[in-house]
């Protein structure tokens, strides 16, 4: 009997704080037969094929895609991706571009408000892969503004906060064309943090844009976001319109303040049901 599935995981090549090899590692100790390593606006080096076996384990190739969703920010992702294909490698570049100048404007901010002298380029050290904030907050922890990450997000680069500057997303029926283009299943990532009134119509709409799963088993209990829509409408939902229903924990590893593998355990079938959705030309 297979064991159960993380289809939700980062790794060092974002904002989590292993690769690959340690991720896959503690799931098999944890006892899961399958994970999914969904790095935000990146694959890392260390995944080349869309499902591969590592340290026992079968490990999709994903990703996060930040993407805007009826006019939310929101995130879609991908499985069993090409990792190196066109359409998805020149979206990660118009990201990665737009990330930087995000980054730079958000030190700018920093700087103006707390009087720092933070640099770019202090700031992208840190990042193995993809810049983004948790790499900002590393800097003013260590520059002495605030005691950990947590309080630098929630008095200046969170959400809303002085210091935050927006970024750039592509729009969904872009992201979701890149993931099929790229041999992937796309899904809609923790849509109980989406604040939309009209769940059926976005939904179809996404569906007609290729979308074919919807990510309703998440933490969120452990989340001090809101949640606008709980598990059990978006199992309805799911049911009823024709979405496969994944789920993931969004573990973000040891130290990460998000080390939350084997919090979500979803059956192997799961698994079987996405891959028979894989694109036919991939």
């Amino acid at each position: 009997m297979r064991g159960w599935v993380d289809l939700h995981l980062h790794t060092k090549w974002s904002d989590g704080t292993v690769d690959v090899v340690a991720t896959a590692r503690r799931a098999k100790d944890a006892g899961a037969s399958c994970i999914a390593i969904t790095d935000h606006d990146t694959v890392g080096p260390e995944l080349g094929r869309p499902l591969e076996v590592i340290e026992g384990i079968e490990v999709i190739c994903g990703v996060e895609i930040k993407a805007e969703v009826a006019g939310k920010r929101a995130e879609i992702l991908g499985y069993f991706v090409q990792p190196e294909h066109p359409a998805l490698q020149e979206l990660f570049s118009w990201m990665k571009r737009a990330r930087i100048e995000r980054m730079r404007a958000m030190i700018a901010r920093c700087n103006d408000l707390l009087g720092t002298d933070i640099t770019y380029e202090e700031v992208a050290a840190r990042a193995t892969e993809s810049v983004g904030r948790p790499h900002l907050a590393a800097a003013l922890v260590e520059r002495g503004v605030v005691s950990n990450a947590q309080e630098a997000f929630e008095k200046y680069i969170g959400n809303d906060c002085p210091c935050y500057v927006p970024l750039p997303r592509a729009k969904s029926h872009e992201v979701i064309g890149a993931i099929r283009a790229a041999g992937g299943v796309a899904a809609l990532a923790h849509p109980g943090f989406l604040d939309i009134d009209d769940w059926e119509t976005v939904l179809a709409e996404l569906k007609n844009q290729g979308m074919e799963a919807l990510e309703v088993y998440y933490p969120y209990e452990v989340s001090t976001a809101p949640v606008y829509i709980g598990v059990p409408e978006l199992t309805r939902l799911a049911r009823e319109l024709g979405f496969v229903a994944t789920g993931g924990s969004d573990d973000h590893g040891p130290g990460s303040g998000k080390e939350y593998l084997g919090r979500i355990r979803l059956p192997y079938a799961v698994v079987e049901e996405l891959a028979a959705l894989v694109p036919s030309t991939a």
